[in-house]
């Protein structure tokens, strides 16, 4: 009976002292957390997709809090919550935000099955990544979309599938957020995050290939050329034309879609605009104006 009365003496006196050494620990080693990270990250949309730059919604709050404390939280954009959420976490800290232009993610290919047949059939692991890692692919391309869906697998909202009849991924500008996790995922990088334009309007070069003309046009249909006309049309200088491939600078271009009339092959898309009117119509209008 003396032994058992000890060992429970002697197992209490151990816990005591082992919790008053954790509590000691626990408050010597203590590291304070600023209440206002746990305000802003209840604020944030909780998606932790990464597009902020960030690991989650956790790091994007913590960087936002020291943002605000170093005097600017400029820079730090939530894609997924967009300006309604980051008014209010400006709010929150007592900061002000410059008014981002909203983005929407491009498929910068227009490689459907008929402008880009394929030559070979791929065996393995149906992933792009894997398929990019093996060689060219299932087409004579190297650049365009390799069409496995990766793109469609890191999306989480929903945004973004593939077309069964052009085998291409399209995107739903509703459902887009711009978080960039299409981007990441896409191992050729034709998808861009791009600015959404006014009405949704936007026009960009749906092409990537970087090979000269001839071997680009045997690849692809509407493969860019690196022709030139287009950056030779444009009266703003929003188009260059480097490595045998035309890019339109959506922060200089003003969608007057000179460039999209000039392309040989229809390598320019204009996206949203209204339908031209037909010719007859465009008489009957100048000779009614007369």
């Amino acid at each position: 009976m003396d032994f058992i009365l000890i060992a429970v003496i002697v197992l209490g006196s151990i816990g005591l002292i082992a919790a008053i050494v954790l509590f000691v620990c626990s408050k010597k080693f203590a590291v304070f957390e600023d209440p206002r990270i746990a305000q802003v990250n209840e604020v944030l949309p909780g998606a932790n997709c990464g597009g902020c730059g960030f690991a989650g919604c956790g790091g994007m709050a913590d960087a936002l809090v020291k943002g605000a404390d170093s005097g600017s939280i400029d820079g730090l954009n939530c894609p997924v919550g967009g300006t309604d959420v980051m008014g209010q976490v400006a709010d929150l800290l007592g900061m002000a935000i410059a008014n981002g232009e909203p983005k929407v993610a491009v498929v910068r290919c227009n490689g459907t099955c008929e402008n880009r047949p394929k030559i070979a059939e791929y065996a393995g692991l149906r992933t792009c990544a894997a398929m990019n890692a093996c060689g060219a692919g299932e087409t004579a391309c190297g650049f365009g979309c390799l069409g496995c869906g990766d793109c469609v697998a890191a999306c989480q909202f929903d945004a973004i599938h593939l077309n069964p009849e052009t085998g291409l991924p399209e995107v739903d500008e509703d459902k887009c957020t711009a978080c960039g996790a299409c981007t990441k995922a896409c191992p050729r990088g034709i998808i861009e995050l791009r600015k959404k334009g006014i009405k949704g309007r936007r026009v960009f070069v749906s092409c990537v290939n970087k090979d000269k003309g001839a071997v680009a046009m045997k690849a692809c249909k509407a493969a860019c050329i690196g022709c030139g006309k287009c950056e030779k049309e444009c009266p703003f200088g929003a188009i260059t034309v480097a490595n045998n491939l035309a890019y339109i600078d959506f922060s200089k271009c003003r969608l007057c879609r000179k460039c999209v009339a000039v392309c040989p092959k229809q390598a320019i898309h204009a996206v949203n605009f209204p339908a031209p009117k037909p010719v007859e119509t465009v008489k009957e209008e100048k000779e009614a104006q007369a």
